[in-house]
């Protein structure tokens, strides 16, 4: 019996490089809004009293880009004396943003391979690899160590927004070792949560005080409530639960660490679990592979999953920049498909379409922050852009391809399987 423990971390919306990727993401969405064919390239970068946004974007909206800013920061929770050091009505920020390269729009707006079919037009806004992962631990068809530690950071940012533990700030991070036999999830091992805090909490004096009721408060408040639906769960005295191991975090957000968009990339896909492509998603419109071929790999891999072809799913895809169709096509099922990785891989290649344009169409990227009232992305920029039942995200939703899969593979399973 194999056995081992793999661990994935989150980390809150109050991260000084998660408040980056919704920065990033908020400008997306304002843009796209009013000029659903904007394209951008926008990064962000945060310090001690500092927000700078820079990157390229080409436009025909117009943005109020500094009260943008201040709106995000504030919305997190970094407005006022006590989040120390980073303020969104006092902070400095500065705008440096260019225009695209035309030779990067050349590429997009007319294909190499463009053949007259309109969804071949929008060419790969750059070269590289994505990866997209399904597994069946979850209902939501994500591995279990990154489902729960997402879920435990946005608990801990839910009860800090409702002041239910008046002492927490808004940086925090989370992660979660568990424990598999033969490939399957057994056990919770450990949780880990740093939380940032004040630096007094009412009625108790002593650092070690504070630090214990911190403990207390948060596997009551934020690991019980996060878990309380869960048929495995952590359990009190078996499962190892650290808090601020280093005694406090009083210095944190900003103020304790620079931060920059796309710096948690592994924290927005599959904790590690899949490989990565190395792409950050966060500020970049859709027509950037990085961004949408990802969420057409995670929508490849899930429909796999959800049809019972696979108990576990990686699709690689690679593009050229300014080519639409894709360079490569990879599916790989870790022994658990019901045919072969190749004939997965030509099932894929028959009854999905990756052009970016299609790709673009199909989940409407484009269209999405105009018609959710101005936000969309930024949604997505915490707690992970796979697995969201919270978001309803369109690469998410796959039982209509699922059962298309489903009617083609008969005639390609092994005589005697049935699916």
């Amino acid at each position: 019996m194999s056995s081992y423990v793999f661990t994935s971390e989150s980390v809150t919306e109050g991260h000084p490089d998660k408040i980056c990727d919704q920065v990033s993401d908020a400008i997306l969405d304002a843009l796209l809004a009013e000029d659903p064919s904007s394209r951008v390239a926008c990064e962000t970068v945060v310090n001690t009293g500092l927000c700078l946004i820079t990157g390229e974007v080409t436009s025909k909206a117009q943005v109020d880009f500094i009260n943008l800013v201040r709106k995000v920061i504030r919305e997190i929770g970094y407005c006022s004396a006590l989040a120390g050091g980073f303020d969104a009505h006092s902070c400095a920020v500065l705008v440096a943003l260019d225009q695209q390269s035309p030779d990067i729009a050349q590429g997009v707006n007319e294909a190499d391979d463009h053949d007259g079919d309109p969804l071949d037009k929008i060419g790969a806004g750059d070269q590289g690899i994505m990866f997209g992962y399904a597994c069946d631990e979850t209902p939501e068809l994500m591995p279990l160590p990154i489902s729960l530690a997402h879920r435990l950071s946005r608990r801990l940012a839910m009860v800090r927004h409702e002041n239910l533990l008046s002492y927490l700030l808004p940086d925090g991070k989370t992660q979660v070792s568990v424990l598999y036999e033969n490939d399957r999830p057994v056990a919770i091992d450990t949780i880990l949560i740093s939380t940032q805090h004040t630096a007094k909490v009412e009625g108790i004096a002593s650092e070690s005080g504070i630090r214990e009721k911190i403990t207390s408060d948060l596997w009551e408040h934020v690991v019980e409530p996060a878990t309380a639906d869960l048929p495995l769960k952590p359990k009190k005295g078996s499962t190892r639960f650290l808090v601020n191991p280093t005694g406090k975090f009083v210095v944190g957000g900003p103020q304790g660490d620079a931060g920059l968009t796309g710096r948690k990339i592994i924290v927005d896909t599959y904790g590690g679990y899949a490989r990565h492509g190395g792409g950050a998603f966060s500020g970049k419109d859709p027509t950037k592979v990085d961004r949408s071929a990802a969420y057409a790999a995670r929508f490849v891999a899930k429909a796999l999953v959800s049809s019972g072809l696979a108990k576990r799913a990686e699709v690689q895809l690679s593009y050229a920049i300014g080519v639409a169709k894709p360079v490569s096509i990879l599916v790989e099922s870790f022994g658990t498909g019901l045919i072969s990785n190749a004939e997965l891989t030509n099932l894929v290649d028959k009854h999905f379409d990756l052009r970016p344009g299609a790709i673009i169409k199909k989940f409407g990227l484009q269209e999405l922050p105009q018609q959710r009232n101005g936000r969309f992305y930024q949604d997505t920029a915490a707690y992970g852009h796979f697995g969201r039942p919270d978001l309803n995200l369109p690469w998410e939703e796959v039982s209509e391809k699922a059962s298309e899969l489903s009617q083609a593979i008969s005639s390609l399973l092994p005589k005697g399987i049935t699916h």
